[in-house]
Order: structure tokens, then C-alpha cells, then sequence
């Protein structure tokens, strides 16, 4: 056990020995004593490496139940981020008393009034909706000891950077600020800092994790083959997988012709109704859907419990997109597969992204309903030829 969690309350260490976690990752190790100490805290880490428990754990640490007030809010820029937040605090809050909320925008205003009534010792919210809440009144910040910006990157830009700034104003000189992100571009680093007393900076990077499980594959073909080598992939194992499609319309052109075949993927896009993401997660979750497809903006902070497979359909962007989608399997340390459908030229450009990243990419085909390598595919070719069964020919008679 970590030497920060000795120090914790009994709750924490229970939830943490039930979650199953067998050691703390590095943002874990170095960014919770830092919170713990008060200090304001500015936290750069891969996706998939634990950072909502490293801010929530020192969060949940702080709270009093015996407080009828707020006292913690934290801020993330999408609906499925915040409920997915919720879900983790509920968990890891178990047999504390600590009481939470969510405070969504497009929700059902009055239902939120209420839970906000009861004084919840936790809000989580996406910022829009939180300074709604505030500047009606109704959610109360004099009290509030922790504020944490979860995908922070997402958070300080044009459309929500005032929101935000408004959000800090309303609290109390003395409070704790910290934000989290995969990626902290300098400018996001700068913004924060106007807000944020003498912050602490912590980058974890690849090279500080421990070695991956997570096997990487590839399949080449032409772009028109892309959705049969997904379908067929389907059908080789027990998949839960998350495909990504760079815009909406193939998307929706994708999900059809799969529908067609048989098959019921989800879907996750930013014009999906709150009722539709909600449903293709649950289904997908559930198991009742194999299948999920989502656009990258869609995506962001998504974590899905026992996400088996990512698979790019379109190629990503960048190394960087590479690393946020991929790293939505294979999380904490658990095994994973991330599997690209490439193009030949794409296939050139994937080489180039595991040069970068120290990682290896296997050439795989699919061949008797199975995923093997070239090699492989030959000595089946040829095994295949002599266990089949030789033609006789009966001479005619003359």
C-alpha cells in the first residue's frame, strides 16, 4: 500500500483495496501528497492512468459529513465525463456519509434544485449549468474548499474560459484549485496560472508507466474495405469494442450498413440527443451492443469498464490522437488490444507514430475466421493443402 493512503480514512483505504488496484500509478504517487499538503496542483498524464481517483481521493479526504454544506465542485466540459465522475465518487464514498450531485446542462432544472437543496458535500457539473446554478443562488461556493478542472485542456479554451473564471471568483480566497488533463499545451498552463496560487506542475509521461499490456494490430486494405475487415473482425471473438469514425456522416453511413448485416453498434456523436448517449452506453456496457462508434470530440474522458478492443477506422490525426484513443483500453494496467485499419499510405504513417512512441505493430490478416500473422496464414495455406482430400479418377471402360 502507497505510504499517502496509510494516512487516509478507513473508507478510502477499504475502497481502494476493493477496487483491486495493485499499486498507485506515477501521477498517483506524486500528485496526491502534493494535494493532501493544500497545494494547488497542475497534472499532465496519459490517458487511462488513473488521474479522476488521484484528484478525487485527497477531495473526498477533505470533506467533513458533518458539515451540511458544499464543500468540493468539480468542473468537466461533457455530460458523459460528469456522470461517469459521479459514478467513481459514489463508489469510492461508500460508508462515509459523503453526500453528491450532478449538475448537467439540458437536465431537468428543477429535479437539480432540489438535490441541491439537501446541500450535497460534492457537485460535479459541467461549467455552463454550475455558474447557472450560482448565479441563481442556488449552489453555494462560500464553503467550498476544493475546486478540480477534470480534461482542463478542454476546459480553458474561448468557449469556456470565462465561465470558469467565473466558477473560482465565486469561492473564497483560501481554496484549493487543481487541474487535470492528458495534454497540457503551455497556453492552457499560462490561463491557469492567473487563477491558481503558486501551482505545483506534474508531467507523467509514457516513459514513466510501467510496460504495457496493450497488443498492437494492423490490417491493411483499401478504404472502400474498411467496414468488412470491422465486420469480419467482429466475428472472430467476444469484442467490446470502441471505433472511431472521424465525422458524423460516415458514422451514421457505417452504423446502417452494419445494421443491415446483423449487427447493433452504438453510437456517440456531438449532435446524439442526452437520451441516445445514454442508451447506446448503456447497451454497450451491458454487452447488449458489441460495438461502439464515436467521433473523437464524442469520446473524450470516456472510460468504459472492460473495454477489450479500440479500433481505428479512420486513421487518427496525429500521434497525440493515436495515443487519447488507444489509451481508452488497457487502463490502469489491464490487457487490451488497439487495432488500425489502414490504407498502404496510412500504413507508413502507423509505422512512423510506434517509432515515436517505442511501440510494436503487428501486420495481422484474417483467414479461416481467424486473426494471424502472414507466416501464419501460409503455414495454414499449406496445411490446408495436404489434409485435402486428393480427386480420384475412375478409368472408363473401353
Amino acid at each position: 500500500m502507497s505510504a499517502f493512503l496509510t494516512t487516509m480514512k478507513p473508507f478510502l483505504q477499504e475502497a481502494w483495496k476493493k477496487s483491486g488496484f495493485e499499486q498507485a500509478t506515477p501521477i498517483q504517487e506524486k500528485a496526491i501528497p502534493l494535494m493532501l499538503e493544500g497545494k494547488d496542483v497542475m497534472a499532465e498524464s496519459p490517458t487511462g492512468t488513473g488521474k479522476t481517483i488521484t484528484y478525487l481521493l485527497p477531495l473526498l479526504e477533505k470533506i467533513d459529513p458533518k458539515k451540511q454544506n458544499t464543500q468540493a465542485v468539480i468542473v468537466a466540459p461533457s455530460r458523459e465525463l460528469v456522470m461517469q465522475i459521479l459514478q467513481v465518487i459514489q463508489t469510492w464514498s461508500q460508508g462515509s456519509g459523503i453526500t453528491n450531485t450532478s449538475l448537467i446542462g439540458g437536465a431537468n432544472m428543477q429535479r437539480q434544485l432540489d438535490k441541491l437543496k439537501k446541500s450535497p458535500h460534492v457537485v460535479v457539473g459541467t461549467p455552463g449549468r454550475i455558474q447557472e446554478l450560482i448565479t441563481m443562488k442556488k449552489l453555494k461556493m462560500h464553503q467550498v474548499k476544493t475546486i478540480a478542472l477534470d480534461e482542463g485542456d478542454q476546459l480553458l479554451v474561448p468557449e469556456h474560459l470565462q465561465t470558469v473564471k467565473n466558477i473560482v471568483k465565486a469561492t473564497m480566497a483560501d481554496r484549493q484549485i487543481v487541474l487535470f488533463s492528458a495534454t497540457l499545451p503551455a497556453q492552457t498552463e499560462n490561463i491557469a496560472k492567473e487563477f491558481m496560487n503558486d501551482p505545483e506542475t506534474v508531467k507523467i509521461t509514457t516513459d514513466d508507466m510501467p510496460p504495457s499490456k496493450v497488443e498492437h494490430l494492423y490490417f491493411v486494405c483499401e478504404q472502400r474495405e474498411k467496414l468488412e475487415i470491422l465486420r469480419r473482425l467482429l466475428h472472430v471473438d467476444s469484442f467490446k469494442a470502441l471505433a472511431f469514425i472521424k465525422d458524423i456522416a460516415n458514422l451514421t453511413v457505417y452504423k446502417e450498413k452494419l445494421e443491415y448485416k446483423g449487427i447493433a453498434p452504438g453510437v456517440l456523436h456531438g449532435e446524439s440527443k442526452k437520451e441516445e448517449r445514454a442508451a447506446a452506453l448503456k447497451n454497450f456496457r451491458s454487452g447488449k451492443s458489441p460495438l461502439l462508434f464515436a467521433t473523437d470530440v464524442a469520446a473524450r474522458g470516456l472510460d468504459i469498464q472492460g473495454l477489450t478492443h479500440v479500433i481505428h477506422v479512420d486513421f487518427p490525426k496525429d500521434v497525440k490522437q493515436y495515443v487519447h484513443r488507444s489509451g481508452r483500453t488497457g487502463r490502469q494496467g489491464a490487457e487490451g488490444t488497439v487495432i488500425s485499419i489502414v490504407t498502404e499510405r496510412e500504413e507508413r504513417v502507423l509505422k512512423q507514430f510506434a517509432r515515436e512512441l517505442g511501440i510494436t505493430v503487428q501486420k495481422k490478416v484474417l483467414y479461416l475466421g481467424k486473426i494471424v500473422g502472414e507466416d501464419e496464414q501460409a503455414e495454414l495455406k499449406k496445411t490446408q493443402k495436404q489434409i485435402r482430400p486428393k480427386k480420384t479418377f475412375k478409368k472408363k471402360r473401353v
